[in-house]
């Protein structure tokens, strides 16, 4: 017999006042260290991991606290925190010269409405890829894991082991990145070598985060991602670099430059076809998905809200349609008012309808491919400045095809950033859905219930749209942007925002080399041809996005996720040998989520400290220290060993205990 549905006073305490509080005040540390990451490095990181860690030490204190009140927090806080992705465009319009500051309300309304789109999206897309899917999500997975273990699931012993596993990798994890802010380790190594005429770089970010990322998305990413660096560091790379720099110009740094201007932009080329194929593959899903959503509404208009399950209850999905209609007024408003007086403005009813059509298509496309690529490979390690690149590719060239390339410096520089303010709406909705998935897949297996989630969602984006523009406004008065008319010397790089605009100057200024991208199209459906053949004949699989993913990101972020997944994929095998696979497989994850949780944490109170005193050698001890590298190699390979050893230890223990 059925179980009855869990009823609305039978559901758990879960979205409450102090939840929502202590999801603002973890907004604002995250948002801020997340904004001044993005901006220095180019990469920030998934805040659900640390924001679950700190909520239930918050939380533990007061009476009552569940593990779904405690997944409240770390939703807000982690929408918060993805949204401060905003930075990999938003910055463009300054850098340009196009705006001096950042406008607090017009940034605020084009933040806010991109992430509202993101997570409205994002309903029907949870039954299409979270609980109708076998995606790994692990940062979901990590999360919900962390939760598990503090609200004390499972028998007594083993949450105690697991509990133990996370806060020893997390101390581990947080330890190594603290002697390279000492300047006693390295926070990475890089060797330039010549390869045939030309040359390469290889290069390892010695970050414990990515080893653990690695064991969670498993081998056949990692394998993809190492096809994507072979491709693009062995073969592309040397072969684009022959011949040598340029009289005076050290080859390290030539080779850098030629990666950021041309191999960057195949990889490009080989994520947008894997994401197109992606999205072929997953649109019966997805309509699955919006179907069922129907079918629910359906259902609760017949025998009412309570005739659903508990889990099962997302926002209506005639109130998501409608809100979706509703944010296209604004939007036209706004790209009404920034494309007035400019090259649009003799077009200006055709071009704000088509921009907002634009968003509007585009928008439910980059949710599916970037909630999928979360799936994937999780929110932290996923190119979503990838997606920006083809977003800002589209709306280039719808205005090329409307009112032409714009001709005199000043037409082309209205036209670029009309191209990047419509770009920015739609990474909005891309960060939000790349990481809104991962919080749902955490919500689904701690017992949440969607809607609340998803309203959780919702005041995260306006908490983070609320804070990103002063935070933005400071960094830009004090460093400033690398490029920007009157930029200091220690002026921000923003590199994505960097690579971004250039793509739509590019496209609008009649110099964007097709080639590349054509080249990387080809490579992708190379991939996705291999990937097909290698499922059909059940030997495993090779991830088209994630080979993209190793062509496009940096070799110092996806190298230390390749070693994960072998160590981790090494690991598995010897838990299933186990008494109890389940359980020391478990504990694997657990130890993957502690190097995650401490990394994460130590970045976030560094960042503040750094932002706090303006110094961002604020603790360097040992400048000079002639040692340094040999010996943060070692430390970090000893870290990773001794985690590996201890995991193993303690998952045999109690089993045999």
């Amino acid at each position: 017999m059925a179980s009855a549905p869990v009823t609305e006073t039978e559901s758990p305490r879960e979205l409450t006042l102090r939840g929502v509080l202590l999801g603002a005040v973890l907004t604002v540390v995250f948002t801020a260290a997340n904004v001044y990451l993005g901006l220095r490095i180019g990469l920030t990181f998934a805040t659900s991991i640390p924001a679950a860690v700190i909520s239930m030490a918050v939380l533990r204190t007061f009476a009552g606290a569940t593990i779904q009140e405690n997944n409240i927090v770390q939703t807000i806080a982690s929408a918060a925190g993805t949204l401060s992705a905003i930075v990999f465009v938003l910055p463009g319009l300054v850098m340009i010269g196009w705006w001096s500051g950042f406008p607090y309300w017009q940034s605020v309304a084009v933040i806010a409405i991109g992430g509202v789109l993101g997570v409205m999206y994002s309903v029907p897309l949870r039954r299409a890829l979270v609980t109708g899917s076998d995606l790994p999500y692990p940062e979901g997975v990590a999360a919900a894991e962390v939760l598990k273990v503090g609200a004390g699931v499972g028998g007594a012993e083993e949450n105690r082991r697991g509990l133990a596993a996370v806060t020893v990798a997390g101390l581990l994890a947080a330890f190594y990145p603290l002697m390279t802010k000492l300047k006693l380790a390295p926070e990475g190594s890089a060797w330039t070598m010549k390869i045939g005429a030309g040359g390469t770089t290889f290069s390892a970010g010695f970050s414990l985060a990515l080893v653990g990322v690695g064991h969670l998305v498993g081998l056949a990413v990692g394998i993809a991602m190492l096809a994507g660096i072979v491709i693009s560091f062995v073969a592309i790379l040397p072969v684009m670099t022959a011949g040598g720099p340029p009289a005076g110009t050290d080859m390290a740094a030539f080779v850098s430059t030629v990666f950021r201007a041309k191999v960057r932009f195949i990889g490009a080329g080989t994520i947008g076809v894997a994401a197109i194929w992606t999205l072929l593959r997953v649109i019966g899903p997805i309509v699955k998905g919006i179907a069922g959503a129907m079918a629910a509404s359906r259902q609760r208009g017949a025998a009412g809200y309570e005739s659903l399950e508990l889990t099962e209850r997302d926002l209506p999905i005639g109130l998501v349609g409608a809100t979706i209609v509703v944010l296209m007024v604004p939007i036209a408003f706004l790209l009404a008012g920034f494309a007035s007086g400019g090259p649009l403005a003799h077009v200006m009813g055709l071009s704000i309808a088509v921009s907002v059509v634009y968003v509007l298509i585009a928008g439910i496309l980059i949710a599916s491919v970037t909630g999928y690529m979360a799936g994937l490979i999780g929110a932290s390690n996923s190119p979503v400045s990838g997606v920006g690149i083809l977003a800002a590719l589209g709306i280039s060239l719808l205005l090329v095809l409307l009112v032409g390339r714009g001709g005199d410096a000043a037409a082309t520089k209205a036209l670029v950033a009309f191209a990047l303010f419509v770009t920015a709406l739609i990474f909005g909705v891309a960060t939000i859905s790349n990481d809104n998935l991962q919080d749902l897949k955490t919500g689904q297996l701690v017992g949440a219930t969607p809607w609340r989630q998803q309203v959780a969602l919702v005041l995260g984006v306006l908490f983070g749209a609320a804070v990103i523009p002063p935070i933005l406004e400071l960094l830009n008065t004090t460093f400033g942007f690398q490029g920007a008319p009157g930029a200091g010397p220690n002026a921000l790089a923003a590199p994505q925002a960097a690579l971004i605009s250039a793509i739509a100057q590019g496209v609008l200024g009649g110099n964007l080399d097709w080639g590349l991208v054509g080249l990387g199209a080809a490579i992708g459906a190379v991939a996705i041809a291999i990937d097909a053949a290698l499922t059909a004949s059940k030997r495993g699989s090779l991830p088209p996005l994630a080979v993209g993913m190793g062509m496009y990101l940096p070799m110092d972020v996806t190298l230390l996720v390749i070693v994960g997944a072998v160590t981790g994929h090494l690991y598995n095998r010897w838990a299933e040998r186990q008494k109890d696979p389940a359980f020391a497989e478990r504990m694997g994850v657990l130890t993957a989520t502690g190097l995650i949780v401490g990394d994460s944490l130590f970045n976030i109170v560094f960042a503040a400290v750094v932002a706090a005193t303006n110094d961002p050698e604020v603790l360097a001890l040992g400048k000079g220290f002639a040692a340094a590298t040999p010996f943060g190699i070692a430390l970090f390979a000893g870290i990773v060993g001794y985690a590996y050893w201890r995991m193993r230890r303690d998952a045999s223990a109690l089993v045999s205990g």
